[in-house]
């Protein structure tokens, strides 16, 4: 055989073999998890909320045990395991409008809340049994029935949404101060005055009837209490929180807004930034003139490339298993992970941290905390190409949706790019520093305004990047895994 012939063959066959390692080696591989997304609601089958589903909805009202046991499930909107009358006043709702985001608006009151748009989709794993829900509607029948005491049976309640979301802030109460008792003695000031803080918000929240945001806000708490300590924090990590708000603030200022009027310099804008950095953080850093880092995605520049690998090559198909059913299931998860915002709705960015965190404290526990093996275990699974949401048109999807990989938070708009920033840089501060990879993260992004035009919608994103960035960089570097496993900081 002539030489270059075996060359090429041989070429082909290093390429081929490198590709199929590749393949066998990537995330999507190693998780063996086969689930279908649904929407609730959907009764047609069309992938889309309509009159048509109104008129599918009589016809399974009249005999719903003559229906699949799924389309009995997609009926069941609240979850209850029950058919009852307030499924039919969401079903109502989401039929007259065909937008979640508008059904909401307008029938979310105190006296009876309205599910978040992303609740009116589920998880079915392929496994799983579907258990047909209850029905405990009044129905016609019942006059005629031979049973006598059927007349009189009245099962179910009124509004189990808003019963159900009273029983878990209840439930998340209890547990915060249950973690309260048992860490009071040994708190800082910080730590008590930002406690006494976000209990006050939480009484505040009550009081205007505001229960999924009261909800939301014990989960946080009890993640706080449960997992932070800041006990031997820098004065950086202890500062990183004040920039990241002060960061909101200055894209509600009249500098930015004369910025976005064409009025002020980005310049102007990057000064204020860096006035803040250096206030907060103490970190002196002039933007304008950032050199640009080499790739970030190549994390060969920043770390130790075959450590970081190691630590990703820990995760395995267990983990991915795992992590994904916890994403799938836990019901603080789901809660957290459902409070997304119409495209561009998001831009103070608090639809992402809280979800982030609980990942992070899971893959933690997954990795007996091992913080590394918890980083690289997220940045794996962070990967993973989900395929389920692809069934649903993406005009049906609610427009807060990360279409990418419906497992974790984040806009039609940002995909799963803020959970990234969040978990690579928080990942960076514990291979390098937290003040080193702020440094890194803001040369990154000054490169990336430059590169998009210097426009005020880039001047945003780097803004907003830089906020994810700063909320991975704390809680990774400021999560204890003592106190997760019941043990005192102090130990």
């Amino acid at each position: 055989m002539p030489r270059p012939v075996r060359l090429i063959l041989y070429t082909l066959a290093v390429a081929l073999a490198a590709a199929l390692a590749v393949y066998l080696t990537l995330p999507v591989r190693r998780v063996n998890i086969h689930s279908e997304l649904v929407m609730l609601g959907d009764l047609d089958n069309d992938h889309a909320w309509t009159g048509k589903d109104w008129t599918a909805l009589s016809s399974f009202l009249a005999n719903p045990f003559s229906r699949p046991r799924l389309e009995a499930l997609k009926a069941d909107v609240n979850r209850n395991g029950l058919i009852d009358d307030e499924d039919i006043l969401f079903l109502k709702a989401l039929y007259e409008s065909g937008d979640p985001y508008l059904s909401r608006s307008r029938n979310h009151t105190r006296e009876h809340p309205f599910p978040y748009p992303r609740e009116f989709f589920k998880y079915i794993p392929k496994s799983e049994y579907v258990q047909r829900p209850l029905y405990v509607l009044d129905h016609p029948i019942r006059s005629g029935s031979p049973l006598g005491f059927l007349r009189g049976l009245k099962p179910g309640g009124q509004s189990f949404y808003q019963d159900q979301l009273l029983a878990e802030i209840y439930d998340e109460a209890i547990r915060f101060s249950i973690a309260y008792d048992l860490r009071k003695g040994a708190l800082t000031d910080v730590d008590r005055n930002f406690a006494a803080r976000k209990a006050l918000r939480c009484d505040a929240l009550w009081k205007l009837g505001d229960l999924p945001g009261l909800l939301l806000q014990l989960i946080e708490l009890v993640e706080d209490a449960e997992t932070l300590t800041t006990k031997g924090q820098t004065r950086l990590i202890a500062r990183t929180l004040y920039v990241r708000d002060h960061l909101r603030g200055l894209m509600d200022s009249p500098l930015y807004r004369g910025f976005k009027e064409g009025k002020e310099p980005s310049s102007a804008v990057l000064r204020a930034m860096e006035k803040l950095l250096e206030e907060d953080l103490g970190i002196a850093m002039d933007l304008e003139s950032a050199r640009p880092p080499r790739d970030f995605l190549k994390l060969a520049n920043y770390v130790d490339r075959a450590k970081w690998q190691y630590y990703k090559s820990t995760s395995r198909r267990a983990d991915f298993e795992r992590l994904s059913l916890f994403a799938q299931y836990d019901r603080r998860y789901l809660r957290a992970v459902a409070r997304t915002t119409p495209s561009h709705g998001d831009r103070p960015l608090e639809n992402h941290n809280l979800p982030m965190v609980l990942l992070f404290r899971e893959a933690l526990r997954l990795k007996a905390g091992d913080k590394l093996a918890a980083i690289g275990l997220l940045d794996e699974t962070i990967r993973v190409p989900f395929a389920w949401i692809k069934s649903i048109p993406r005009s049906q999807l609610p427009s807060s949706i990360a279409l990418e990989n419906f497992l974790l938070p984040g806009n039609k708009e940002d995909g799963p790019d803020k959970s990234r920033h969040w978990n690579v840089f928080g990942g960076i501060s514990l291979y390098k520093s937290p003040e080193e990879s702020i440094r890194l993260a803001l040369a990154r992004e000054v490169k990336d305004f430059r590169d998009e035009g210097g426009t005020p919608a880039a001047m945003t994103e780097f803004i907003r990047d830089t906020m994810a960035n700063l909320n991975g960089i704390y809680h990774v570097v400021s999560i204890d895994p003592r106190l997760l496993y019941g043990r005192s900081a102090d130990d």
